[in-house]
């Protein structure tokens, strides 16, 4: 749903200049210094990138589904450590608090982070529990007015930079299930808590990623989301549920930007006398790509709007991400094909594509995970088994 199709239209344009005339001209600034610069950040924030999702009364942009998806679309079409930057705090850095927050936490938190003053992460993932996050091992244990807790995350985006956490940790040691997790909001600062050096990764050069420390960390009791124990794979799965939809829309903006920048080289590159566009194998190739991309953008935004809708999305979010996901890997590996060698080169933007891309497939649930909830939903409507995550 667009509250004002006009208006968003207008919008858009806007974002679509901001991100060629400001952040691509910054790519490679950005991959040689393995961080987004601080004058590039106060910009974005100045642009309002950071409260996309916020609601309006905690100075954010208050986007439904489908309006967040089609900025999410623009912003993607450069690189992705711009996205990354701003995305906690547009998606799983403060939905925890959009949802299922109370009045208090809301106003103490969302304002910071619609503004980009505080960095929001999103802290779900273990070393032995990461698609299955119901096997999470950090606990939390309940001392009169506060919570300790103890316990590793790891592959958290922005932990690094990140200066409040949404925490998911067991406070019913005894309940091994979803019902015994419980989400807190632990703020950078809080006795015990520390996040270890960035990783060095493959891709997504500029967008920081690391683990996250808690040894006997102090955390206030009213830090606790919504104020109520055992709720927190709940307020998890909603978080997921939006995000997936998000995610995918992410994936979408990478694929139309390196099928640009392909073709634009294939119809100036000559072989045998004729533009390389001229050769029915590659156009092959853009075509396979035009066409997948078209197919996600359909997808998703038809998901966006059923959510806005108030339907249930939880299988139709899965899909969006696996098929989204796994579009924009076919299109890098296309795309670097029909650059031929300069694809492979460093020095060339759709080689650091190709690897920042890779990633996709496996946040916010891998490909296979997605798979299983698919095929276990779909059974469980036909009447032949229990639904999935």
């Amino acid at each position: 749903m667009q509250r004002d199709p006009a208006a968003f239209e207008q919008f858009l344009g806007s974002l679509r200049s901001y991100v060629r005339e400001r952040l691509v001209p910054n790519e490679a600034r950005v991959a040689d210094a393995d961080e987004v610069p601080a004058d590039l950040v106060a910009d974005m924030a100045a642009q309002g990138l950071f409260g996309y999702s916020i609601p309006e009364a905690y100075g954010g942009a208050g986007m439904t589904t489908e309006e967040l998806v089609l900025a999410a679309m623009e912003l993607s079409q450069c690189s992705v450590a711009f996205r990354a930057r701003v995305g906690t705090n547009t998606g799983i850095g403060s939905e925890a608090l959009v949802a299922d927050g109370t009045e208090a936490q809301k106003r103490r938190y969302l304002p910071r982070l619609a503004s980009g003053e505080l960095t929001g992460a999103f802290a779900l993932t273990e070393p032995e529990a990461g698609s299955d996050a119901v096997s999470l091992r950090t606990s939390a244990r309940r001392e009169g007015d506060h919570y300790v807790l103890n316990g590793t995350k790891c592959f958290i985006t922005n932990a690094p930079i990140a200066g409040l956490f949404t925490v998911m940790a067991r406070t019913d040691p005894h309940d091994l299930s979803a019902r015994g997790v419980t989400a807190f909001l632990v703020e950078r600062g809080m006795p015990g808590l520390s996040t270890g050096p960035a990783y060095r990764k493959m891709g997504q050069a500029g967008s920081p990623v690391s683990e996250v420390h808690m040894s006997d960390c102090i955390v206030p009791a009213e830090n606790v989301i919504g104020g109520r124990e055992g709720q927190g794979f709940k307020t998890a799965m909603k978080v997921l549920n939006k995000q997936r939809i998000h995610l995918a829309a992410l994936c979408i903006g990478p694929a139309i930007r390196m099928l640009q920048d392909a073709v634009a080289f294939v119809s100036t590159r000559k072989q045998f006398g004729q533009a390389l566009s001229g050769f029915q194998l590659i156009q092959a190739l853009i075509a396979d790509s035009q066409t997948e991309i078209h197919a996600a953008r359909a997808l998703v935004l038809d998901t966006a709007r059923k959510r806005d809708e108030g339907i249930d999305v939880t299988m139709e979010a899965s899909i969006c991400k696996y098929f989204a996901s796994e579009m924009c890997g076919r299109v890098a590996d296309r795309s670097v094909q029909m650059l031929g060698g300069y694809g492979y080169i460093a020095d060339h933007g759709m080689e650091r594509f190709y690897r920042d891309v890779r990633l996709f497939r496996l946040y916010e649930g891998t490909s296979q995970i997605h798979q299983l909830n698919i095929a276990r939903r779909t059974l469980a409507k036909a009447g032949y088994g229990s639904e999935g995550a």
